[in-house]
């Protein structure tokens, strides 16, 4: 059984990543995650048979913060809005951390793509799989996979799922 505060903060949690996600502050996106916090998007088929290769793969917050650069600096790419849809987060587990609790949980989500020219589509949609911990900060994430169901995604993924 899952206190009610905990459950609120991990809604909480759920809710402001989308909305910093939807709102393309990328400055605030890598304060989700511990120094070695781990972002990753993986196709569910490779998910599933426990194959590794992932689309993106940022390994610590350094490379999160490596990839808000590339995004706002670097990458030349045809601007979009994007919208979250998450689902409602279910706890796995809560269990002992080195550095403290760490909260399993996972939600459903589709993210909503908006060219400023076009229609909007659904873009992508999976499932974040997490590992959380709670920090003298807030809850932030050790890991947030991000497992997407179809292979066939119609361009380059830009933006933080």
């Amino acid at each position: 059984m899952v206190d009610f505060q905990t459950y609120y903060a991990v809604l909480n949690l759920y809710s402001d990543y989308a909305r910093v996600c939807d709102s393309a502050d990328w400055d605030k996106w890598p304060e989700f995650f511990v120094e070695e916090g781990i972002y990753r998007l993986q196709p569910r088929e490779n998910f599933e048979q426990n194959l590794p290769l992932c689309l993106l793969a940022l390994e610590s917050k350094a490379m999160i913060r490596d990839r808000v650069y590339g995004v706002k600096e670097t990458l030349y790419y045809d601007p979009y809005y994007q919208r979250h849809i998450v689902g409602i987060p279910s706890i796995l587990s809560i269990e002992p951390h080195e550095q403290g609790e760490r909260i399993r949980a996972e939600a459903n989500y589709v993210v909503v793509r908006t060219k400023l020219d076009a229609e909007s589509t659904v873009f992508n949609a999976g499932y974040y799989r997490d590992e959380i911990i709670r920090t003298a900060a807030g809850l932030k994430f050790l890991s947030r996979l991000c497992i997407y169901d179809s292979e066939m995604i119609p361009n380059s993924i830009i933006y933080p799922i």
